[in-house]
């Protein structure tokens, strides 16, 4: 009886460290920031956060909904629920309670947000454009528009950005196919092979960046976007997702844009409405930017589309 007890433990410990290692670190770490809210809450009114009840879950998102997007308490909705999975407890997250709430908050505030701007074709020309025209060490620049013209080309998410290395690359006579070893959706780790197309515009080919930027750089095994450091010395240390964000950030301000309401998901956003505006279907951007459901591809072709088929331009004043 000991023996089984031991083993069934050891089964669920197992799960546990497997429920653990599907999900990426930085994933994890949001869950678990958006957790630490949820218990800072639970303490001050003192409810349970581990194990919680969905009475308490649904109270903690009509406290949040005052000063908070739908899309945010979506998302602590979601890292509740994980927290407790991890952790060995379960946690009814589609209880009517929950459910009904939620449903009723999103009709009062209205489901339409307003989230960070694309970067489009306009941003990306000017952004390669002054990157180029920049009084800095020609291995930075080259590094930096490189990783602009990837990023929007792939629509990368800024986690799979800075995850290619030199091994997952292929340069091939129609472009380059990259790799990726893991990605968000790609809960089992099956892998993801994204092909960039060379553009005409050789200035703004990823492609061709990508090329340059190897050579350059010499990089021959490794995390293909790296750190500098202080001495403008290339380092074998991968770039951050904060990093990436700081970059964009800085090259559209001196692009003369203003970089407040853009992020680090403005480039796969972005390539997502441009690509809708020249007309790609959804499957087509589907298949490059890895998304599992249309909800959100479907969002950007509304927005590429919202003045080419707009009734208005069929008035004549």
């Amino acid at each position: 009886m000991n023996e089984l007890l031991t083993d069934v433990k050891k089964l669920h410990e197992e799960t546990l460290e497997n429920l653990q290692s599907s999900k990426a670190n930085n994933t994890l770490r949001a869950y678990k920031s958006d957790f630490k809210d949820f218990g800072a809450f639970c303490v001050k009114h003192g409810f349970s956060s581990l194990p919680t009840e969905p009475k308490v879950v649904s109270l903690y998102l009509t406290h949040l909904s005052a000063n908070s997007k739908i899309s945010t308490l979506r998302r602590r909705l979601v890292s509740i629920g994980v927290v407790h999975k991890l952790k060995g407890h379960y946690l009814d997250t589609k209880h009517p309670i929950i459910i009904e709430n939620f449903l009723g908050i999103k009709r009062k505030k209205g489901s339409i947000q307003t989230g960070k701007k694309p970067i489009l074709i306009k941003h990306l020309k000017q952004i390669v454009n002054i990157i180029d025209q920049q009084k800095i060490e020609k291995i930075k620049k080259l590094r930096n528009r490189t990783l602009i013209l990837v990023g929007f080309g792939g629509g990368f998410r800024r986690t799979e950005l800075i995850s290619i290395d030199y091994e997952d690359i292929d340069f091939v006579e129609e472009g380059v196919k990259i790799t990726l070893k893991r990605s968000k959706t790609d809960q089992f780790g099956e892998g993801f092979i994204k092909g960039l197309p060379y553009f005409t515009n050789e200035k703004y080919c990823p492609v061709t960046s990508l090329k340059n930027w190897i050579n350059l750089s010499k990089i021959k095994n490794g995390p293909i976007f790296r750190r500098f450091a202080k001495s403008s010395i290339l380092t074998n240390h991968r770039l951050t997702d904060q990093s990436v964000v700081l970059i964009i950030k800085e090259c559209l301000k001196l692009a003369g844009i203003e970089n407040q309401n853009f992020s680090g998901h403005s480039l796969r956003s972005g390539f997502a409405t441009v690509a809708a505006e020249s007309g790609a279907d959804e499957r087509s951007i589907m298949a490059m930017t890895g998304h599992k459901t249309t909800q959100m591809v479907r969002r950007y072709i509304r927005e590429a589309n919202l003045f080419k088929n707009n009734a208005l331009n069929k008035i004549k004043i």
